[in-house]
């Protein structure tokens, strides 16, 4: 037998904890600064490193293992990122819960993780109480955010973090495979058995440095980030991961995203960079056109998580003096797909943008054939990578094809330049008269009007064709709308048969738990119409 040929290089694990180790020795004073009720908390990398070392210990003192999981509801906050970091470095997994999630939903997550320990974050007492009753699996609670003594459960009162901080060690880090699990996060709660996706130290490291290149998110040490999107969503984008790792400052907004607050943050701390899903900036500049007042250090605001209508991503543009980034992602993919490159020209954004180093796509027909032409056609979207997922968590069967592609169940265009576009679900496909109705091209036109906030359509039973689209319209603040002008916009850039005889008008739309159009509420409520 011929004995193997010793490596030329370093084995170096691919671990998450040295993204933290890397900011507290060469980026120490860069703070990760968490907003307050009075006054806003920050700490550097190096005691944050620190504080999430020592809790390392105090996890392992609970009597946890590595492969164990901590399951976290809480908001974007100090504690939560110092827990995340506890808990991956030493081995144990992160899964991540939505507080905005009903208590059925949660408790299935949490029963099919297994979880060990349940984290709560502010003003989320009674949402513990009732998973700590409801799922056996969970021995121990923690506080996070509010040394609330009065959270207690049937296993015992909550411990704060402070005090397992306080009473902690410090404990090695990354002695594992760069293979081992690092994070979990169920894809919905919303439709069906929600499904689990298991992030590992090796994708979730591959994954930053893809999200650091210059045509993608681009993060430098002089850069201060607003984490806008939760952490509950898919690692916020890995923004958690690669603040760090460049020493770029975070600014945690907690649990109120309200437009006041975030200006107030993005003014006080001089943020350049603000990074969530297009209701979230709906908010800010509904709040800086009541109230007055600019962003001048604002950079850049990325956005993800829906389409953002061209209207809204010019007002951005020119009320917040900042240039867009378009992304689209999905947390199978940990999450980052697709981003448009960083640019200073205004409205240079196009579609979802491109695939950085490390993601391939596909377009296949409805079968899965590829498509032979991959440029400015419609096809399903199918992608593989470092850091998309295989097989679901607990799932016997692998997440894709024979060629090793995982299904989006996207509908997308790709142009000469191999920019993503969009261009639906295609579960969300409208069959009318036996031929298919794409909502995705009407939203586009009619979400392009300045009396329009927020729009949706969606497919009505109908007894003579089988369904017809139904347009959901949210004006825009101050604005009246006439269903004729809607009409009107759409003739002559869609099939006259495609144009929707019913329009509705909603004080405010409904949205799921991610930020994203609650297309499933309203079918609901019109769907039967």
């Amino acid at each position: 037998m011929i004995a193997p040929t010793p490596s030329p290089m370093q084995d170096y694990a691919l671990t998450v904890d040295r993204f933290l180790d890397h900011g507290a020795k060469w980026h120490g004073s860069a703070r990760v600064i968490t907003a307050g009720d009075h006054d806003d908390a920050a700490v550097g990398y190096a005691d944050l490193r620190d504080r999430a070392n020592r809790l390392s210990g105090a996890l392992l003192d609970l009597g946890l293992a590595p492969g164990d999981r901590i399951a976290t509801l809480a908001w974007n906050t100090q504690h939560h990122v110092e827990l995340w970091y506890a808990s991956m470095g030493a081995g144990l997994v992160c899964h991540t819960l939505n507080p905005r999630l009903t208590l059925a939903h949660l408790t299935a997550m949490v029963i099919e993780a297994g979880d060990r320990v349940l984290a709560i974050g502010a003003g989320l007492r009674a949402v513990a109480e009732a998973l700590m009753a409801a799922c056996p699996c969970l021995e121990h609670l923690i506080v996070l955010d509010e040394a609330d003594d009065r959270v207690v459960s049937t296993r015992g009162a909550g411990t704060p973090l402070e005090a397992l901080i306080a009473a902690g060690r410090p404990a090695p880090w990354g002695q594992f495979d760069e293979t081992a699990l690092a994070g979990l996060c169920f894809t919905s709660g919303t439709t069906g058995a929600p499904k689990g996706v298991a992030y590992t130290h090796r994708s979730n490291y591959l994954h930053t440095i893809r999200s650091l290149q210059a045509d993608a998110l681009a993060l430098t040490a002089e850069d201060v980030v607003l984490v806008a999107v939760p952490m509950f969503h898919a690692n916020a984008w890995g923004l958690p991961f690669a603040g760090p790792a460049v020493g770029a400052s975070l600014v945690l907004p907690g649990r109120v995203t309200d437009g006041a607050s975030l200006a107030r943050l993005i003014q006080t701390h001089g943020v350049t960079v603000a990074v969530g899903v297009p209701t979230v900036w709906l908010g800010l500049l509904d709040h800086l056109d009541a109230a007055g007042g600019d962003t001048p250090t604002l950079q850049r605001v990325v956005i993800g998580g829906s389409s953002c209508p061209d209207t809204l991503m010019k007002r951005m543009e020119t009320r917040l003096g900042a240039t867009v980034q378009t992304s689209w992602g999905m947390t199978e993919l940990s999450p980052q797909g697709t981003l448009s490159p960083r640019s200073t020209t205004p409205g240079a954004a196009r579609g979802a943008g491109r695939p950085p180093m490390g993601l391939d796509l596909l377009l296949t027909d409805a079968s899965g054939t590829p498509l032979p032409e991959q440029r400015n056609v419609v096809g399903h979207l199918k992608v593989r990578g470092h850091s998309v997922v295989q097989r679901y968590f607990n799932a016997p069967e692998t997440a894709l094809d024979a060629d090793g592609w995982f299904d989006t169940g996207d509908l997308a265009i790709i142009d000469d330049a191999g920019n993503l576009t969009i261009a639906g679900r295609a579960k969300d496909l409208i069959k009318s008269g036996g031929e298919w109705i794409n909502p995705v091209e009407i939203e586009e036109i009619i979400g392009a009007l300045p009396s329009i906030g927020l729009v949706a359509v969606i497919g009505t039973a109908d007894a003579k064709w089988g369904e017809r689209p139904l347009m959901v319209v949210e004006p825009a603040q101050g604005q009246q709308i006439d269903d004729s002008a809607l009409k009107a916009s759409l003739k002559g850039r869609v099939a006259d048969w495609w144009i929707p005889e019913r329009i509705v008008r909603v004080e405010t739309m409904p949205l799921a738990a991610t930020g994203k159009i609650n297309k499933q509420q309203l079918r609901a409520t019109y769907g039967a119409a």
